[in-house]
């Protein structure tokens, strides 16, 4: 069976890449969604994954406040909080596909290739999107 979740949301924090020991790129960033309950807001903040290509454009272009759509395959994972020994879950994304909605930083310089208006993309990223994972 294949899952498959997709979400909307603000960037928690720039994105940060590094690279396995094989030289892999891999790119982690959090993303916060937001949803009215009883009028009041929930925010569900999800950990994203990105590998190769996709965590190279990632890693370059993700800036907190952000607004993403992210696509991939979702994995809840427990663990104890380090401070309080509280038991904790978090959303962890493995990113299929990530596109750039616009943001709270308009004035920040667009990337090259980039479109002028709300639908940001940066150059390359529609390759990126047949990769296999």
């Amino acid at each position: 069976m294949y899952q498959q979740i997709t979400i909307i949301g603000h960037a928690g924090a720039d994105a940060e890449m590094r690279y396995t020991p094989d030289g892999t790129p891999v790119t982690s960033f959090t993303v916060a969604t937001n949803r009215k309950v009883k009028d009041q807001d929930r925010t569900t903040w999800h950990r994203v994954t990105c590998w190769r290509k996709l965590a190279e454009i990632t890693g370059e272009h993700v800036k907190r406040g952000d607004r993403v759509l992210v696509t991939g395959t979702v994995e809840a994972r427990a663990f104890a909080d380090g401070r309080s020994g509280e038991p904790r879950a978090s959303l962890e994304i493995t990113a299929d596909t990530v596109r750039f909605l616009g943001g709270n930083s308009d004035e920040r310089s667009r990337p090259t290739g980039a479109t002028p208006h709300a639908d940001r993309q940066p150059a390359g990223l529609d390759q990126v999107d047949e990769l296999a994972f």
